[in-house]
């Protein structure tokens, strides 16, 4: 059965605990406060975001009814592991590259291969695309292409990829540059106008995911059946 595709914000969680799973391995897996601390870091991220605990602890909660995150027992604090390589039955390899997607946003094979450093080392450039068209060329009977090669923009010398876990990608939103006809970069106007707005979406979803925490909160302790749902 095809996976839902995930929110942002779910992705951003899924990811950090990927990514903390390879590179403090002691640490993990990881406390709620660590998992936020993560998913908000300034550095290896696109876009930026700033969630609160209680927009990750929902977050949790529903990549756990997809079978992508697990809660572990034991000790005095709870903490949370991802189960991503297992949910969709693939490799190491092909899971580093997903993870660094979420994380970072669309990549060229060259990039993921330097960035995927501390995650998984892979031979040469070759040897990530060949795990890069096995996600594009996923038969549907496994739930369908994981990742996409983007088409090459003005200018660009190689195409990027990007992952299909938070649904179809928006690629003019996703321009790192453009070109106009007379040849003059335009990067400063509309690739960074859509690259604000793709930021700004994300902080609304944010938001919208926090609000509803809330009101299922307070539909909770007041007995209340919550919006959406029969009485």
């Amino acid at each position: 059965m095809p996976l839902r595709p995930l929110s942002p914000l779910e992705a951003r969680v899924l990811g950090t605990l990927m990514e903390k799973a390879r590179t403090v391995p002691d640490s993990y897996p990881l406390t709620l406060n660590s998992l936020v601390s993560g998913c908000n870091q300034k550095s290896s991220r696109e876009p930026l975001m700033n969630i609160t605990e209680t927009q990750a602890q929902e977050a949790l909660d529903d990549l756990k009814a997809l079978h992508l995150v697990f809660e572990t027992s034991g000790g005095r604090v709870t903490r949370y592991e991802h189960n991503l390589q297992r949910a969709l039955a693939i490799p190491d390899q092909s899971a580093a590259l997903l993870g660094l997607l979420m994380l970072r946003g669309p990549q060229t094979a060259g990039e993921l291969r330097i960035n995927a450093e501390r995650w998984h080392r892979f031979a040469d450039i070759s040897s990530v695309e060949a795990f890069l068209d096995e996600l594009q060329e996923r038969g549907e009977a496994k739930g369908g292409p994981l990742v996409v090669r983007m088409a090459r923009a003005p200018g660009a010398r190689e195409q990027r990829w990007a992952h299909l876990l938070c649904g179809p990608v928006d690629e003019p939103a996703l321009a790192p540059s453009a070109v106009d006809a007379s040849g003059n970069d335009t990067s400063g106007t509309d690739a960074s106008q859509a690259r604000a707005l793709h930021v700004r979406m994300a902080a609304l979803e944010s938001e919208v995911a926090g609000l509803r925490a809330t009101v299922q909160k307070l539909c909770g302790e007041l007995g209340l059946s919550q919006p959406g749902q029969d009485g």
